[in-house]
């Protein structure tokens, strides 16, 4: 286990909403997310969410780990969520870092100094989440999925994703791009907060429509 030095994942969660600060062009991208997935739970249909970004391993994880933790908070039982890349990488070790700075827990399951997989656990977690870097397509995602992807990269080098049934480009800052800088740490916390807000607001709707 990898120790954490935990505050209460929850409280940062309904806070990154709170302070969430986006356009009215986001807005209307996020409300046109909730509405096809409002629609297809309408339809009696399960709805896969599959997050891309170029290498699985940042942006896209964030998106994964937050939506589940959405999904047990707001009691949403038809729908799953994956993540996945053009590339096989790992997940970061910054990207585990701020996530266990606001409480979430990591178990190594299987070791691997290129792509180890973790099971992250947080309070009222269901099920843990399995996470390891891996291609959007991989058989683990289940099919067929809504394609969210999160970095400009994965936008243009997957022009046609077969198994997407709608796709949507949502965007977020690489903190990759502070890796070796003094900003290391609050990058990665300000990326983890723009996207546990955003996911917040989606579920918040989606909830609140269905």
């Amino acid at each position: 286990m990898i120790d954490t030095v935990a505050i209460n994942t929850e409280q940062f969660f309904k806070q990154s909403k709170k302070d969430l600060t986006i356009d009215s062009e986001r807005i209307n991208l996020l409300t046109n997310i909730v509405h096809y997935i409002s629609n297809e739970i309408k339809k009696n249909k399960k709805v896969y969410l599959n997050f891309i970004c170029t290498h699985n391993s940042r942006r896209s994880q964030l998106c994964q780990v937050w939506a589940k933790y959405a999904l047990d908070y707001y009691k949403l039982k038809n729908i799953e969520c994956f993540s996945g890349g053009t590339d096989v990488t790992a997940f970061y070790r910054n990207t585990v870092k701020t996530l266990q700075e606001v409480g979430f827990k990591f178990e190594i399951l299987e070791f691997s100094h290129q792509n180890p997989v973790y099971a992250i656990t947080y309070k009222n977690c269901e099920t843990p989440i399995i996470v390891f870097s891996k291609i959007y397509n991989n058989e683990l995602n289940k099919k067929p999925f809504i394609a969210l992807t999160t970095c400009s990269n994965a936008e243009k080098d997957c022009p046609h994703i077969s198994e997407a049934i709608e796709r949507f480009y949502i965007p977020f800052n690489d903190p990759k791009n502070f890796d070796n800088s003094l900003y290391k740490a609050e990058k990665y916390l300000e990326t983890n907060k723009q996207i546990a807000g955003e996911i917040h607001f989606i579920f918040d709707l989606v909830k609140k429509s269905i």
